[in-house]
């Protein structure tokens, strides 16, 4: 079971080279579940259990572009989305961010590609302040963002206030929005390993007890999902230290053993067996 660290998850080792246009790395894995704009739209309510979402129109052309996403075709899914406006840049936001943090090799690229959702979805949240979709995606690329130039550095620079407050909102006005309070949870659990309890709560309104809560909350809403549990797993070890690494451990092995429904899952579970042995 690995100490837990600030880098973002990703199952590719990085490298500092300057950006390019060169096309993104493939998904390594040949057994991903595969989907058309048909078998997406059956299995969506599933597919979107962590963060609601309204499908889009069967004839729509985004419902291939979700199928592009759910298969593990990012780059497609992502420029797909680009091309329709405001109601596609969740998936765009979603597939590049997804993209960004596991599969991205070099960290300059990396960040770039964070930056790039912060700013279109910080755009759409400030058009539409309701917008919970816009509103978390750009927490979790500066969640991600942060961790990448690391946490001390984003606090400082006040992107931790601009996470908390955006995850907020989404539970505020989707409260069965299991994703956000999972990353509310890690944020919590991150911001007092890095600064301490009393500095954390005084500063940023963060505890221990409501990143349990909020932990518990978001996998009571989506038991299924190995991300959540991973996270839950390292915060536990930020919060507690090894006297709860039997708990860590059990839950990555719960993550290592589900089905995965789509490809982030299927790179979450690989995430979670690659922790396990480490």
């Amino acid at each position: 079971m690995p100490h837990p660290d600030f880098k973002p998850l990703s199952l590719m080792s990085a490298h500092p080279v300057a950006a390019t246009a060169e096309p993104w790395t493939s998904l390594p894995y040949a057994d991903v579940p595969r989907y058309d704009a048909r078998t997406v739209l059956s299995q969506w309510q599933r597919l979107h259990a962590g963060h609601p979402l309204p499908p889009p129109a069967g004839d729509h052309p985004l419902a291939d572009g979700w199928a592009l996403y759910h298969s593990g075709q990012f780059e497609r899914a992502a420029t797909l989305g680009l091309l329709h406006g405001p109601e596609g840049l969740v998936l765009a936001n979603q597939a590049t961010a997804i993209y960004a943090n596991y599969l991205e090799p070099r960290e300059s690229v990396r960040l770039s590609m964070f930056r790039q959702v912060i700013e279109r979805a910080g755009a759409q949240a400030t058009a539409e302040p309701d917008n919970c979709q816009a509103l978390y995606w750009q927490a979790y690329a500066l969640g991600r963002y942060s961790q990448g130039i690391s946490v001390a550095r984003a606090l400082a620079q006040g992107l931790g206030t601009k996470l908390k407050g955006a995850l907020e909102r989404v539970i505020e006005l989707q409260p069965n929005h299991a994703d956000a309070h999972i990353a509310l949870a890690a944020f919590h659990a991150e911001v007092i390993d890095k600064v301490g309890a009393l500095v954390g709560r005084m500063t940023y309104g963060v505890r221990a007890d409501m990143s349990t809560e909020l932990f518990e909350r978001g996998l009571a809403l989506h038991p299924h999902a190995p991300n959540a549990l991973m996270e839950y797993g390292r915060a536990l070890l930020m919060l507690h230290g090894d006297e709860r690494l039997g708990e860590a451990t059990q839950l990555y092995e719960k993550a290592a053993a589900l089905e995965p429904v789509d490809a982030k899952d299927r790179l979450d579970v690989e995430l979670a067996r690659a922790g396990l042995t480490d």
